[in-house]
This record gives structure tokens, C-alpha cells and sequence, in this order.
């Protein structure tokens, strides 16, 4: 039942992000498709990666942990901003062009990665995923509806409903089967 619920979350993150058809064609490339998998692939693979990490050594601070997660990060995006931006930054001003909606979506995405982080403190990498696909859907309603102004399409909300019934899916079924080895280890220590 687990694995249903997860392919109702990646079913519902699929469909939320469906556009409907219009007169203009667009071809997905071969390579488009590699890459996505690849992403995906390696994300997963992080997030396990940094869940092993984080319970290995559960005496260090969560904010040491993200510090050192996120310096390749640091490291790999200060290198390509030399690379391309540098001279604007330097004569025009590295905040040149944010408005008062771009400062407001990256505390969003700032606030979302201290939930994250916090998840991943107090629960597993699959709870984290659960809790940034819900974030990731409630951030779009949030920021088309005060900041961006764009319609959301019918698809876009029909994969919302996936994401929180694959949630709820998940959640009664890891409750139901705590529930049911409880109650197995009783009768197992009762029958001793």
C-alpha cells in the first residue's frame, strides 16, 4: 500500500504540472527526459545519502549538518556566478532587478528548507518527500495567487488532491501497521 501511495505522490506531481493543450507544439527531447531521471535519481539518492549522515551522528547540531550539505552548493554556484555575472554585480549591484516579489519567494523557499531540514530531523527521507511535494504545491497557490497573478489550470489542483490523499494513504497506512505489530507483540509476550 506504500508504494501505491508513492506512485499517487509522483502521479500527483505530474499532473499538477500538466498544461493544457494549446495551438503551439512542444518537443520534449530525448535528452530532456535523461536529465529529469538523472535529477530525480541523484536527488533521492541525497536525501538518503544526508538522512544516513544526520542519524549516524545524532549528537550534532541539524544546523551543522545543513551547513556542510549545502557548502558544495555554496562552492558550485559562487564559481558559475563569477563565471557569468560577475562584471554586471560589480558595476550595477547584485540585487539589481529583485522587486519585492523575488524577496518574497526565496524567504518562502528559505522558510521551506528550514521545514525540510526539521522534517528530516524528527522523521525519515520519505516523510521529507511527502512534506516538499505539499509544500512545493501550497508555496504555487500561495505565490500565483498574492505575488504572481497567474491562473492555476484545473490539472494543476486534480494533482493537488493526489499529493494529500497519497499523504493521508501513506500516514493511515504506517499507522495501521504500528498498530497491528503492537498488537502482534503483545499476543507474542502473552502466549510466553
Amino acid at each position: 500500500m506504500k508504494l501505491f501511495a508513492f506512485f499517487m505522490l509522483c502521479v500527483g506531481c505530474f499532473v499538477a504540472q500538466l498544461d493544457m493543450p494549446s495551438d503551439s507544439t512542444h518537443e520534449t527531447s530525448v535528452q530532456g527526459w535523461v536529465m529529469a531521471i538523472v535529477m530525480a535519481f541523484l536527488s533521492g539518492l541525497a536525501g538518503v545519502y544526508k538522512e544516513v549522515v544526520i542519524r549516524k551522528h545524532p549528537s550534532r547540531d541539524i544546523k551543522v549538518h545543513t551547513f556542510w550539505f549545502s557548502l558544495f552548493g555554496m562552492v558550485y554556484n559562487l564559481i558559475a556566478f563569477c563565471n557569468t555575472d560577475l562584471d554586471n554585480a560589480i558595476f550595477v549591484g547584485f540585487f539589481q532587478g529583485y522587486s519585492f516579489n523575488t524577496i518574497c519567494l526565496i524567504f518562502a523557499q528559505t522558510l521551506s528548507g528550514v521545514a525540510v531540514i526539521t522534517v528530516l530531523k524528527y522523521a525519515d527521507n520519505i516523510v521529507k518527500v511527502y512534506s516538499t511535494s505539499v509544500v512545493m504545491l501550497l508555496t504555487t497557490i500561495g505565490s500565483s495567487m498574492f505575488l504572481v497573478g497567474f491562473d492555476l489550470k484545473v490539472s494543476f489542483f486534480a494533482g493537488l488532491v493526489l499529493v494529500l490523499m497519497s499523504a493521508i494513504i501513506h500516514k493511515l497506512w504506517n499507522s495501521s501497521t504500528r498498530s497491528l505489530n503492537h498488537s502482534e507483540q503483545g499476543e507474542m509476550e502473552l502466549s510466553l
